[in-house]
């Protein structure tokens, strides 16, 4: 492939998929010029970039846009091929992490059930990471972060949200030691420092989306 001569990302802060391309792009020592969207107000080259989906991340690269989060980490791992972030292994390269709202819009026992889920969810990936990628870590991908890292990472600022939105560990050391000295050792990487997405900034959207969520259900 040519050498890429200008890249371009579009984004918004507080998205975790943006934050997964943006810690991508850092590892990998790509510099880049960072485009902030407002999503209620998307300007006119993002809809020229992305016409049928309207939605961020898009990167650009010599004019050339790419979207959807996971097909862009693909694109970034064959463009820019040091340091490795996909293992080699096609089955391993599945695992990816969801992303749940379902704690956040929910109350009492709605929130309890979602809360045991959510957790539970986080116990099978675990299991299924230590028995498909076993890693003596800290880092899922071992002594240097990969894929998974940077997706698991880029929840850090959310799983900190959900903790205090339910009073309970949602990354427990105890039950998920991987995954937890993943998000840890993840965030303390120098490079992502000022790309990572704000807990107080993120903290207070949730705070809203909730109050709103609750309050069209009681209305």
């Amino acid at each position: 492939m040519a050498e890429v001569k200008e890249v371009k990302l579009y984004g918004a802060w507080g998205s975790g998929y943006c934050a997964i391309v943006h810690h991508a792009l850092r590892l990998k020592g790509v510099a880049y010029e960072y485009v902030e969207e407002d999503l209620q107000n998307k300007s006119e080259a993002l809809l020229g970039l992305n016409p049928v989906h309207k939605k961020v991340p898009v990167l650009v690269l010599d004019g050339k846009p790419v979207s959807e989060s996971l097909v862009i980490l693909e694109f970034v791992e064959e463009t820019w091929k040091e340091p490795p972030l996909l293992p080699e292994d096609p089955y391993k390269k599945a695992k990816i992490m969801p992303i749940s709202y379902a704690i956040i819009l929910s109350d009492g026992e709605a929130q309890v059930k979602a809360t045991e889920e959510f957790i539970e969810h986080m116990s099978t990936l675990e299991k299924g990471i230590q028995n498909d990628l076993p890693s003596n870590g800290p880092f899922i991908n071992g002594e240097k972060p990969g894929l998974l890292d940077v997706i698991v990472g880029a929840c850090s600022a959310g799983f900190r949200v959900l903790a205090d939105l339910v009073g309970v560990e949602v990354l427990d050391k105890e039950k998920v030691p991987l995954l937890h000295s993943s998000v840890a050792s993840f965030i303390d990487l120098e490079v992502i420092k000022d790309t990572a997405i704000p807990y107080e900034k993120l903290l207070e959207r949730v705070h809203t989306m909730r109050e709103k969520a609750l309050a069209s259900t009681k209305s």
